[in-house]
C-alpha cells in the first residue's frame, strides 16, 4: 500500500509550494503508480508529487516489541519515541 502526497508550485507560500491532496492507494506497483502521476499531472504545469510506503516498521522504546505505524505519525504520538512516554 503507497499514499501520494502531491504539490502544486504556489508562490503565496514560504516553501514555493503547497499540499494539493495525500491519497491511500492499495496497489503494489510503485513504477505503475509513478507513470499515473506522471500523466495526470506533470512537472511542467508545475506538481511534483512523493510516493511512501503507508505503514513503516517501528520498535517500541518500552517493551522493545517491533509494530506498524503510518508513516506520517506524529514524533509525540508514536510509541517508539521518548516524548510519547513521557507525557
Amino acid at each position: 500500500m503507497y499514499t501520494v502526497e502531491l504539490y502544486k508550485a504556489d508562490k503565496r507560500k514560504k516553501s514555493g509550494e503547497r499540499l494539493v491532496k495525500k491519497t491511500d492507494h492499495s496497489t503494489h506497483s510503485k513504477t505503475v503508480l509513478a507513470e499515473v502521476y506522471d500523466k495526470e499531472y506533470p512537472a511542467s504545469q508545475g506538481y511534483r508529487y512523493e510516493i511512501h510506503e503507508t505503514m513503516v516498521k517501528r520498535v517500541n522504546m518500552m517493551g522493545g516489541r517491533e509494530y506498524q505505524e503510518r508513516y506520517d505519525t506524529p514524533r509525540y504520538c508514536s510509541p517508539s519515541s521518548e516524548a510519547y512516554w513521557s507525557m
